[in-house]
């Protein structure tokens, strides 16, 4: 594990705005909030909107029309952020974001542990993975803590991850330095945390679930909630938000590491 002096920043889970979480804790710091999101995303739509336009259509045309009448692609009634948003967040720092599928990647898929920061997508959710202090940690929101990974765990890891559907991006660049611990700016979900107190809080979380003879019930509860609308604000049956959340909760609680008989689990 890291050393004193290593500080964590984590940001547990509100509504649906992981994307303002998994921003923030690629930049661990308090740097963004859902309204500087959502105005990127205006930005962005009106960006496409204009290209439409610039190709021929109109505000008559039917393709504008369907470009509207669809609504935003970039952030929908309940606050899910696409991948250009975040994208465009990042940037603002010099950071890249490039899908791990993508040849430019190739070197971050054969070694992931060289790498700085990872963003996950699944099912509407996104969640970090980052080196902090030279270590790993795992930043879902819907963790109460930053769980560590180790460098082969966090092979394995990603790779279980792509095989149960999840789109993996790494990010790279020149990341912030530090940011002060009491930041005016930002979400207001955050909290700072040595890496014996995420441990302490994680294995406090996992001793719980393991009394209770159950999967951990706060992760099921805040993926349901996080599911309870789909990206376009209709709601979604409970079957469906029950299947979703069962296929995220063993997706991130139970994934087997290829080639050992360990799993993750809460």
């Amino acid at each position: 594990m890291a050393g004193s002096g290593v500080i964590l920043y984590h940001e547990v889970q509100e509504s649906k705005l992981c994307g303002v979480h998994c921003v923030n804790t690629v930049l661990q710091g308090p740097f963004f909030s859902e309204l500087d999101l959502a105005a990127m995303a205006t930005e962005l739509d009106q960006k496409e909107r204009q290209i439409v336009m610039d190709t021929g259509g109109s505000c008559a045309s039917s393709d504008y029309a369907r470009l509207v009448g669809e609504g935003s692609s970039n952030v929908s009634l309940d606050g899910n952020f696409s991948i250009q948003v975040l994208a465009k967040a990042l940037d603002v720092w010099d950071l890249r974001v490039t899908s791990l599928d993508a040849r430019e990647a190739e070197t971050a898929k054969a070694n992931p542990h060289q790498e700085t920061a990872f963003i996950c997508h699944l099912h509407d959710h996104w969640f970090t993975i980052r080196k902090v202090g030279g270590e790993w940690y795992n930043f879902n929101s819907l963790f109460p803590a930053p769980e560590h990974l180790s460098n082969f765990y966090l092979s394995a890891f990603l790779s279980s991850l792509q095989s149960e559907g999840w789109s993996i991006f790494v990010v790279r660049g020149n990341f912030p330095v530090e940011c002060a611990f009491t930041a005016e700016v930002g979400s207001g979900f955050g909290q700072w945390l040595t890496p014996e107190d995420a441990e302490r809080i994680s294995r406090s979380t996992k001793a719980s679930s393991k009394m209770s003879g159950e999967k951990d019930p706060m992760l099921m509860a805040a993926i349901k909630a996080s599911l309870e609308e789909d990206s376009f604000g209709s709601q979604a049956s409970d079957q469906n938000i029950n299947s979703i959340a069962a296929a995220m909760a063993a997706s991130l609680a139970n994934i087997h590491v290829p080639g050992t008989n360990q799993k993750r689990t809460t």
